[in-house]
Order: structure tokens, then sequence, then C-alpha cells
């Protein structure tokens, strides 16, 4: 793992985790941290201080390289140092794998051209503007193309060492890290960065607060605008405005939207289309189908299941 000044902690410090709780369950890893920048004390933007070797110290082959990251690579741009620190040891490496802002060095070093990445939701754009030749997914907690891993912000470092783990060592085996980590839910590769729940607001009305909570849990259950508010008391037509005004989007297209993120997580979990789709409260697989085509979302379902 590279580490510079002004990293961020937890870019740093989630994927080690899950390196050396693996390691403790028996899989081969041996990680190190390599400062590119000449010094031996590197200083988080947490103020947390990282020991690390220099980085010719770096064995002539390697496994993986992770490159974390930091506000930094995005305001003031990714140094040189770095850069030409990954242009030198990226052919040696089997796999490279970028957390968060880590995406903008990979970039700025030439790796991402033509390639399906990722980065933290808050940087979207400027990547995009930054590095148009990128093909970036703005929906994935991380992405996979060839050798190239990228992910999301800060935690979906874990997520992202979490599939490294399962890419080496099976699916059992990042299962187990993950409850040996109490990680509450385990994301996969096209699973949102931000959910449906957490980006929509929390509306005053505790009623309405309650029932966004039971189509979040259920999200196949019967949810039509008459049928909600005659169990809640209401009209129908007041329903609606209120909903509208506290959620900022229909009691419809917030229910169709929970399905269909449901679905999406029970295809990449190893359901076919049309199950998904019948279990989310979906009509049929098709809307699910072609949100994985839009996205370029990988998975294991056959295209016309």
């Amino acid at each position: 793992m590279l580490v510079f000044d002004g990293v961020r902690t937890l870019d740093v410090t989630g994927p080690l985790e899950v390196f050396d709780v693996a390691r403790t369950l028996g899989c081969g890893y041996s990680v190190g941290l390599y400062s590119t920048t000449g010094s031996s004390s590197i200083r988080c933007s947490s103020g947390l201080s990282l020991d690390a070797a220099p980085v010719s110290a770096l064995p002539s082959r390697l496994d993986t390289l992770v490159v974390p990251g930091g506000d930094s690579l995005v305001a003031e741009g990714v140094p040189q140092h770095l850069q030409a620190v990954i242009r030198a040891h990226a052919p040696r490496a089997s796999r490279i794998a970028a957390v968060c802002a880590g995406s903008f060095a990979l970039a700025a070093a030439g790796l991402l051209d033509g390639r399906r990445a990722t980065t933290h939701w808050r940087h979207l754009d400027t990547f995009a503007a930054r590095h148009p030749s990128t093909i970036i997914d703005r929906d994935s907690v991380y992405t996979h193309d060839g050798a190239i891993w990228t992910s999301a912000g800060v935690a979906a470092g874990i997520d992202l060492a979490l599939a490294l783990v399962s890419d080496d060592y099976g699916t059992g085996m990042a299962q187990e890290i993950s409850k040996d980590m109490v990680v509450l839910s385990r994301r996969m590769e096209g699973d949102p960065q931000i959910s449906v729940a957490a980006r929509t607001p929390r509306p005053k009305h505790p009623e309405l607060d309650r029932l966004l909570a039971t189509v979040n849990a259920e999200p196949a259950g019967h949810y039509e605008l008459d049928t909600v508010a005659a169990r809640l008391g209401i009209s129908p037509r007041h329903l609606a405005r209120l909903f509208k005004a506290q959620v900022g989007v229909t009691l419809r297209q917030y229910v169709q939207e929970v399905r269909l993120e449901n679905a999406v997580s029970l295809v990449l979990a190893g359901e076919s289309f049309h199950a998904a789709a019948q279990r989310s409260g979906l009509s049929c697989g098709a809307r699910v189908r072609d949100h994985f085509a839009a996205h370029r979302i990988p998975h294991a379902t056959a295209p016309g299941a």
C-alpha cells in the first residue's frame, strides 16, 4: 500500500484490517506500507502518524498495489512523485486497487484510460471533468475492470478489500472476515454507494417515517396510494401532497426505487432477474436487466433469466 502525507486514515486502515483478519484465518497475505515521499513517517489527514518503508524497498514482484485516497488529491491535484511511483511499479503488480480519491491518482498516472472506474460520490463530477477518457461508474460501491479495481469513499475500501479476498480465497472466506469485523452487510460490485433510504430526507411526519421504514424492510408489500391512505386514516390526495412535500418524490416513485435497489442486490447475490423482481415487488425482470445493462454492472445471472 502506497501512503503519503494527507492520506485518509480509514482508506488505509480499513483494507489493512481486512487483510490482517484474513491472515489470522489462514490466508497468505503479507502487507506493507510504503512512503512515496521518502519520509518514514506519514501523517494522515486525521493527524494519525504511520510508519512506512521507503518506496525503494518495494519487492520486485507485487501481487496487489493499493493506492488509498486523500482530499488533497482532489483539491490540489496528484503530486508528480505519486504519479511516478504508480507508473514505475504498476507493471510489476498482478492487480491494482484504488480506494476513494485514490482513483484520481490512478487516472493521473494514465491507468484508467478507457476503463470503468468509480470514486467518492462527492467527487464524481470533478473526476469526470478531469479525466474524460475514464468510463465513470456513478452508482457502484466499487468497480472491477480487468486488473484494475476502484472503490467509492472511505468505508467502501473495506468492501473492496473483501472483494479482493473473495477473488483470492472465495466468498466463504470473505464472509468469515465480514463476521469477524461485524460488517453488517457486505456490499457487492453494483450495489449503490448511497442507498435509497440513506439519500432520502427523513420526513417530519411520524406516520410517513414509519411508512418509509416499512417499505425499506418489505419492498414487495402493497403500497397503492388509496390503500396506504386508508390505513393512515387520511385522504389519498392529502397523502400524495404530504409525501411529495416531505420526501421529495411520490410514494410510487419511492417504492419503485426501493424495489429496484432490492432486486439488484438479489441478482448480485445470485438470483435470476425474474426471481429477484418477484421477490422485490416488481412485475418482471426486464427493468432489473436493463439497469444492469445501462450501468455495465457485471453479474453471474444469465442474460435471459
